[in-house]
């Protein structure tokens, strides 16, 4: 079969596909198309044909346009760039029905479920589609410049154009250098304070740097600016280790190529005008320290750039002068469609994204440039100090609404609940409230730095108890245990899976409520406990990543009375 790349020819554009594209046929091949909607008629380029039945395409000239249409919004992920926002040129209506439709899907196929999806704003949101992010990873390219990762490539795109962010977030971001090939977090708390933290290079990083190395070469200057400029940093210590998606327990934000993760990830800012509560100073202004030699890191307002202070060097897993022992590195579905899609090019593209997957989430050191690299965020009236680092839903208002949604438990004073990959314990701590403290709430999440953050939050309510431990094992070790009224889950974009779900349906609880991010997983783990005889009572879908093809879905399962 001849090489399709670089090829171009007319479709008519099917249902959208699981992954931000629509599904189209050409002479007998299925082409996976970007930047176009249900039913148009377009003019594709081939980007991507690795043989067998499909290929990847963008559309790169709209032939009859679908009237759900409108300007892209985003600048920066057209045809040939970035991948932060998939639907950017869609009304928000037609979004989040592009969206309904991919889950009723993987519903349909994965799990034998026929429902009717509606997907909904997060509660507050209408129908905005930008300034909802509060956390943001960028990638460093060789040259210092900071920027997102073109569409299911490596290579680094300076342009912080997304229209994600909240206002404020990436100012100044792009008008000085940093280190090339790391990785800079952004984060902007509950009190409207950003958080910029440089994580050092990986492999993968280091691959940046080596692809344009002239500008090392013409400026002998910088390399040796950066070699010494560490003794300047405020170094925080490496990054949490984790690949879950609850407040506290992993990296987050916009990545070119669809992070979430997050939940998506890929996993996704901007301060909220608010000075820091000591003496009028912003937090930015009060840690400000950056490496010696590089431009000003941060400055508000019209003020110019001045020197920073700078900071002493701080041991990995230090925060605030206590060393932490426990300080490690910190966090897809499948695309569907009416045929089966060879198995030798998805398995590759799999070991490829479990390959970046891991490279970014492996131990790095942290240097906080602005901010304190500890996030305050508040739920319920209640207030977490996490790390900037590590996870916290990426849109504003996402962490309280699913939380609401812990409503559905029907807890009584005095049950039992379990929150597994609990996080920081945001769900825990709204079940705690239910049970009072007759009852007694057990949360298990494998990162310790978040059971530390949760366990610090929620010290007045002493019948919740934080383990630390992997869900596989703590579940497993409680089989013929008190059986829990309700248990949580919120598990990686990958889902529970079934030796998890398995040992959970064997406790016999009366309801489950099943979080996911990733609707291909999603609907997998709930065809694994219908097998286990429980039914599907309520689902709601939230537009948590406006102008992305990503969702969140919440599921409540009670089993029948019956059993």
């Amino acid at each position: 079969m001849n090489d399709w790349r670089d090829t171009t020819f007319e479709v008519r554009l099917g249902p959208p596909g699981h992954g931000g594209f629509c599904v189209a046929r050409h002479e007998g091949r299925v082409v996976f198309v970007r930047h176009g909607l249900p039913g148009e008629l377009v003019r594709v380029r081939v980007t991507e044909d690795r043989g067998g039945s499909f290929c990847r395409a963008d559309v790169v000239e709209i032939l009859e346009p679908s009237p759900d249409r409108v300007p892209a919004t985003c600048p920066v992920s057209g045809p040939g760039g970035a991948g932060c926002c998939d639907f950017s040129y869609a009304t928000p209506q037609a979004q989040r029905a592009l969206k309904a439709s991919v889950v009723a899907e993987q519903l349909r196929r994965l799990a034998g479920i026929e429902r009717e999806i509606v997907v909904q704003p997060i509660t507050g949101s209408g129908d905005a589609t930008g300034g909802w992010r509060t956390r943001i990873r960028l990638a460093v390219d060789a040259t210092g410049r900071a920027g997102v990762h073109r569409y299911r490539s490596t290579d680094v795109i300076a342009d912080l154009r997304c229209p994600q962010p909240v206002p404020g977030a990436l100012d100044g971001v792009a008008d000085r250098l940093w280190t090339p090939g790391a990785d800079l977090v952004i984060a902007i708390d509950g009190d409207g304070v950003r958080h910029i933290v440089e994580l050092t290079p990986t492999a993968e990083g280091e691959r940046r740097k080596s692809r344009t190395s002239d500008w090392q070469r013409t400026d002998p200057g910088a390399t040796s600016e950066r070699r010494g400029d560490q003794r300047g940093r405020d170094r925080r210590g490496r990054a949490e280790r984790n690949d879950r998606r609850r407040p506290g327990a992993e990296p987050g934000g916009v990545r070119g190529d669809d992070d979430r993760a997050r939940k998506s990830r890929a996993d996704d800012p901007g301060a909220r005008g608010r000075d820091d509560r000591t003496g009028g100073r912003s937090a930015e202004q009060g840690n400000r320290r950056r490496p010696a030699g590089k431009p000003a890191s941060e400055w508000r307002g019209d003020d110019a750039p001045g020197t920073p202070e700078r900071g002493r060097r701080r041991r990995p897993g230090e925060i605030g002068g206590v060393w932490r022992s426990d300080a490690r590195g910190g966090g897809s579905g499948t695309e569907q469609n009416g045929d089966r899609s060879p198995e030798v090019p998805q398995a590759q593209e799999r070991r490829s994204a479990s390959a970046r997957r891991a490279a970014t989430h492996a131990a790095r050191d942290e240097w906080v440039i602005s901010g304190s690299g500890r996030a305050v965020e508040y739920v319920a009236g209640r207030r977490w100090e996490v790390s900037a680092t590590g996870f916290w839903q990426a849109h504003h208002g996402a962490a309280q609404c699913y939380s609401d949604l812990v409503e559905w438990s029907g807890l009584l004073p005095g049950g039992l609940a379990w929150d597994l990959y609990s996080g920081a314990g945001v769900f825990a701590s709204r079940l705690a409230e239910q049970v009072g403290q007759t009852g007694a709430v057990l949360a298990v999440e494998s990162a310790r730095s978040a059971v530390a953050d949760g366990t610090a939050a929620l010290r007045d309510l002493s019948w919740l108890d934080l383990h630390a431990q992997r869900v596989e094992r703590w579940v497993t070790e409680r089989l013929g245990g008190p059986a829990p009224d309700v248990v949580i889950l919120d598990p990686p974009r990958a889902g529970a899976g079934k030796d998890v779900i398995a040992a959970l349906t064997s406790t016999d609880p009366s309801r489950i409520i099943h979080i996911g991010c990733d609707p291909a997983a999603f609907a997998r783990d709930l065809g694994l406990y219908h097998a286990a005889g429980y039914h599907l009572e309520d689902l709601r879908a939230f537009d948590a990543f406006p102008a992305t093809h990503h969702v969140e879905c919440i599921a409540l399962l009670k089993r029948p009375p019956s059993q």
